[in-house]
């Protein structure tokens, strides 16, 4: 197990280069200069030049990269210069040990994602760190969804085996599975938290945390999870059914589930303890992916609804080429992609004896 863990970690950290590489070269060649965009209209050559000094602007292409790999690091060398980009200064830095080489220091520290180039310099950590959990809770909550609702109709499909439940179901799943997420959310918004609001009490827009109506204090409104998490759920439901039904359609084939129904074992007791959990396995694979992917996929979700989470925040910087916060953003993903992969092979182990963890 160590050693697996152990080679995944340095497939992880090789991964995780490529997309720090790709990212940096990406918005590097975008136009704009982001020294003129913190100073908006207030600009003069001095300060200009200062900016760029202090974001490091003012050296070439790849000393600006071997500076944005140095930041993420979690070991990383700063030099003693307090005139240097990499002066291990105390408000930009969170050092939790150093080693003085000298000629600078040897640092280990959390990684460094910079500053926000709109929000008066608010750090791209915070930011995701205030918004961050609201987009977990909101993906939980629709994978919670898929989960329940989807494994039951996909019991009840393949159970009632080309009946009319059967292609009712089937129905349901693919309008899930096509339907894109932005017209769903408008659709549920609009018939939900519009026509239907006095009946059903929730509002078309709406966080997780909310002001009270005098300003004097915050509260956590739970209604205003509900119709976000719906939509962000209704195409892994889909799948989830699909998945559902045609692996436990195969499981009940073989002949393990024939010996079973032949020792007098109900239907409820073989699904149930015997076929439900080798069915789980693809389920598993596509969650997986599913809620990986939701942290990218709920821009829209979360833009339409209000809700105060990373995607929002992700379109709020991309309309104002507030680029430490995307790149910061697509970095916290693309690592979440990556530890979900490696504990979703634990979890097949778990669920199928027979897979190899290697």
């Amino acid at each position: 197990m160590i050693r697996y863990l152990f080679k995944k970690c340095c497939y992880a950290m090789v991964t995780l280069f490529g997309v720090v590489t790709v990212i940096f070269l990406l918005f590097n060649v975008l136009p704009g200069d982001p020294a003129r965009m913190m100073l908006d209209q207030n600009e003069n050559s001095e300060q200009l030049a200062r900016i760029r000094k202090n974001l490091g602007l003012d050296k070439p292409v790849f000393t600006q990269y071997v500076y944005y790999l140095n930041d993420l690091s979690p070991i990383s060398f700063h030099s003693n210069d307090a005139e240097n980009y990499t002066h291990l200064a105390p408000n930009k830095y969170q050092v939790a040990a150093k080693i003085n080489l000298g000629a600078g220091n040897l640092a280990l520290k959390a990684p460094y994602l910079r500053e926000s180039f709109q929000k008066n310099g608010k750090k791209v950590s915070q930011i995701i760190a205030d918004t961050l959990p609201n987009t977990i809770i909101l993906a939980f909550s629709a994978i919670i969804i898929a989960v329940i609702i989807g494994i039951a109709l996909g019991i009840v499909s393949a159970l009632y085996k080309n009946t009319w439940l059967d292609k009712t179901i089937a129905v349901i799943s693919t309008l899930g599975m096509s339907v894109p997420s932005f017209f769903a959310a408008i659709l549920f918004a609009f018939v939900f938290g519009y026509l239907l609001h006095e009946t059903t009490g929730l509002n078309m827009s709406g966080s997780l945390v909310e002001v009270d109506d005098f300003g004097e204090g915050k509260h956590l409104a739970w209604k205003n999870l509900i119709l976000p998490a719906v939509v962000l759920g209704i195409r892994p439901l889909g799948v989830v059914i699909q998945l559902m039904r045609n692996s436990l359609l195969e499981v009940l084939s073989f002949d393990y589930i024939r010996t079973a129904k032949a020792k007098g074992l109900s239907n409820k007791q073989i699904v149930l303890k015997h076929a439900l959990k080798n069915a789980l396995n693809p389920v598993v694979t596509a969650l997986s992916g599913w809620f990986a992917s939701m942290l990218a996929g709920a821009v829209f979700v979360e833009f339409i609804f209000g809700w105060n989470g990373l995607g929002k925040e992700i379109v709020d910087a991309l309309n104002t080429l507030d680029l430490p916060v995307i790149m910061g953003a697509v970095l916290i993903i693309a690592t979440t992609f990556i530890i979900i992969n490696i504990l979703v092979d634990i979890i097949y182990a778990y669920l199928d004896p027979k897979i190899k963890l290697e």
